[in-house]
Parts: structure tokens; sequence; C-alpha cells
């Protein structure tokens, strides 16, 4: 992961330790064991299709359009299934397979999502060809989706991401 990337997901995280007033555990990992490179990179791979497709769609359809902004929460649903898929640590009594969260692959995605937001606010910074609207749009969009999956990995409680939220509209 670059530099940038680390540090602005280092951030994030003591922001929401500072804003809570307390250290954030370590996912649960009760995985079946390693999760062999090739999967593991697969897993990505199907998160950044998730990423691009939602995006895209919402740029072609533009349903989440709202006067005080986009709702991250409903332009990227399959995304956030998805993340919330691989952290599942308990199934169906019935279920045909246990459950094996993949709190590896949720840091991975987290590391994909922190590059894309430095990489649009370099390119904000001197669009080209592409308008700074649709750049902006991207960029905050992928700063709260950051957000989003960070909540989900840690647990935080509805109380917990309302009092970060309020900090967060509170420091813009």
């Amino acid at each position: 992961m670059n530099d940038r990337a680390s540090t602005l997901l280092s951030g994030r995280r003591e922001r929401i330790e500072r804003v809570l007033g307390r250290k954030l555990g370590q996912p649960d990992d009760r995985s079946t064991g390693p999760l062999p490179g090739k999967n593991r990179a697969y897993l990505l791979d199907e998160a950044k299709d998730l990423y691009w497709n939602e995006l895209e769609w919402e740029s072609i359809t533009d349903e989440e359009a709202l006067d005080e902004g986009p709702l991250t929460e409903l332009i990227f649903p399959g995304f956030l299934a998805y993340v919330r898929g691989l952290l599942l640590s308990e199934v169906m009594p019935d279920a045909k397979a246990p459950a094996s969260p993949r709190p590896q692959v949720v840091q991975d995605i987290l590391v994909f999502l922190a590059g894309r937001v430095v990489e649009l606010g370099e390119r904000i910074d001197s669009p080209d060809e592409e308008s700074e609207a649709r750049l902006r749009f991207e960029l905050d969009t992928t700063s709260q989706l950051l957000d989003i999956v960070l909540y989900v990995l840690h647990e935080l409680s509805s109380t917990e991401i309302e009092r970060l939220e309020a900090d967060r509209h509170a420091s813009t």
C-alpha cells in the first residue's frame, strides 16, 4: 500500500478511536485457516468489480442524488452486502457450510478504497478531460464508503456511527 493511502486509513481509524474514546479491537478472525493468495486476490477483484459497476450505475442513472448529496449506502448496496458476507461469523443451523469470515479480505478492500480516495484527491487538484463535479462526486462517495466499511469491519453500533457522522459533519 502506498504511504498516502496507509496514512489516510490509519488516520480514519485514529479519528474513530478519538471520537468514541476507545481503541478499536482487531476484527474477529474465525476463518478456517489462511486464505491462499489467489483466492484472496479473487475476492478482492470481485469487490472491485462491484465498486466500479455500482459507481458507474449511479453515474448513468443518478438514482440516489439528493439535495444534501448522494446516499452512499444506496449507491453501493451490493458492495456493502459483499463486505458483510465476508465478515459473516454465524450461519443458520441448517446451512451446508460453516461460517468462514475473511476480515483480511475486507482489510484489502479498505486499502483499495483508501488508494482510490488518494488518487481521486490528486486528480481533482488538476482535472483534465473529466469534469470536476464528477471527480468530486466519486471522491465524496468513495470517502464515505471507506468510513462505512470501517464501521462494518469494527462492528460499530448505530449510536457510535451517529456520533462519528455528527463529528464528521461538524468538522466540515
